[in-house]
């Protein structure tokens, strides 16, 4: 009888005293030259509510050229994963606009509350690009999808343009989500982080779950660059991440009114000046979330890390390597197991020769 008591006592006692062993993981995605496509660019990845992970990317055809430059094609791509980024599904095609079209710049959101998966993206005219596009007309147009069965099927585009720009302003040629970095707050808002060309920062909100939109008003100040992220902070405001002009120190701004207006904004994290990723994290047993950062440490467009913040964003003193490769944009989603998964676009002998997904634990986060 006393046997079977042993067992229980054991059963019991060891998961107090057992751990994780420190994991980092690494698959590549998208590889340059493959599936009809020059070049693979601008990675973002979502959990959906089922777990699975959905990764998009722009595909593009012809260069390695942005949209709109030269006679660029670009398509937008997504595969799934059902096992925690193991292995992925083949690319499939969620947007083919056109010949010399292009579909580009996502960033992705999860409803909580219906499990609906949303991407954001732009929509540009042949030859079109945020350089040459012209104010009060449709050279770009800003698109949203959603999905109600985890990424497999996705809805007709809705068209935000008028919302996503002020058609009206004779300088405002086009806004871009992201890439990545949209978020649901804590109250339901939907913000979409944009960059917008003159130059400047904003995001558009929704709190219908994405029935009606609004924009929010531009990031005040000089110098505040296009591609961002936003994220939600313990207390509730909204941290924005903004990508530099020059080598030296990013652009931060927060918000108290859930994306509508901005605080001045203050330097950041010292980076090379790139689209870099930002996420709400919360390990087991901690009681207040933190805040990951990737992006390339440099010198260049070279090592990428993961930095770790636990004041909300004012410093972010913990750094770890994820690889010494060459390395550009990133983004960054919160697995089911609570295991950290990033994106990145990834190269060897040349730049953005692989999108790879990579993933950690908290025990590798924290140098257990």
């Amino acid at each position: 009888m006393k046997l079977p008591f042993l067992a229980t006592t054991l059963a019991i006692l060891v998961p107090s005293f057992a751990f994780s062993a420190p994991l980092l993981t690494q698959v590549d995605l998208y590889r340059s030259g493959t599936d009809g496509y020059h070049t693979f660019r601008i990675p973002v990845v979502e959990t959906a509510a089922d777990g699975s992970l959905i990764a998009f990317a722009e595909a593009r055809k012809h260069t390695a050229e942005d949209p709109g430059l030269g006679d660029q094609d670009i398509d937008l791509v997504y595969k799934r994963s059902t096992d925690q980024g193991a292995t992925w599904s083949p690319m499939v095609v969620l947007e083919d606009p056109g010949e010399k079209w292009s579909a580009a710049n996502p960033a992705t959101l999860l409803d909580r509350s219906n499990g609906r998966l949303w991407v954001f993206y732009i929509r540009g005219r042949p030859q079109r690009s945020a350089w040459n596009s012209r104010p009060g007309t449709d050279d770009m147009r800003n698109l949203a999808r959603w999905s109600d069965d985890h990424g497999r099927t996705w809805s007709e585009p809705m068209d935000l343009t008028a919302v996503a720009r002020d058609m009206n302003d004779a300088t405002w040629r086009v806004s871009w989500p992201g890439p990545g970095g949209a978020i649901q707050t804590s109250k339901g808002r939907f913000v979409v982080a944009l960059g917008k060309f003159p130059y400047e920062s904003l995001a558009i909100y929704s709190d219908d779950h994405g029935k009606t939109w609004q924009r929010g008003q531009k990031v005040p100040g000089p110098d505040v660059r296009n591609e961002c992220q936003v994220v939600e902070l313990n207390d509730g405001r909204i941290l924005i991440d903004m990508r530099q002009e020059s080598e030296g120190p990013r652009w931060i701004a927060e918000s108290k009114d859930g994306g509508a207006t901005w605080g001045t904004p203050r330097p950041g994290v010292v980076a090379t000046p790139v689209a870099c990723a930002i996420e709400r994290y919360t390990p087991a047993g901690a009681a207040r979330s933190r805040l990951l950062w990737t992006g390339p440490k440099g010198p260049g467009r070279k090592e990428l890390v993961v930095r770790t913040s636990t004041d909300d964003g004012v410093t972010f003193p913990q750094m770890k390597t994820i690889s010494t490769d060459l390395a550009a944009y990133s983004e960054i989603t919160v697995l089911k197991d609570n295991s950290v998964g990033v994106i990145w676009e990834r190269g060897t002998s040349q730049n953005y020769e692989f999108i790879t997904f990579t993933r950690m634990n908290q025990e590798w986060l924290e140098g257990r």
